[in-house]
């Protein structure tokens, strides 16, 4: 689920070597994705609306179902 997310979001920016994905571990079994860019991919990130930012966490989600996972993404400054 980390490189999934690292992937799709290095083909979104414009800096694809400034992202980066922490991954924690909650003890409920939660995986909590932070995805950090440059400063000026944000918006590419998080796109109008937020649709981009909602269609990374619905992939993500999606890929987490076969792991029978929880997975949270949260975007950082």
């Amino acid at each position: 689920m980390r490189e999934l997310l690292e992937y799709l979001a290095r083909q979104l920016v414009d800096h694809p070597d400034e992202v980066a994905v922490e991954q924690f571990d909650e003890e409920d079994g939660t995986v909590i994705l932070e995805l950090s860019v440059g400063e000026d991919d944000y918006g590419r990130v998080i796109g109008k609306g937020g649709r981009t930012a909602n269609a990374l966490r619905t992939v993500v989600k999606a890929a987490a179902v076969k792991e029978q996972r929880r997975v949270l993404v949260d975007i950082v400054d």
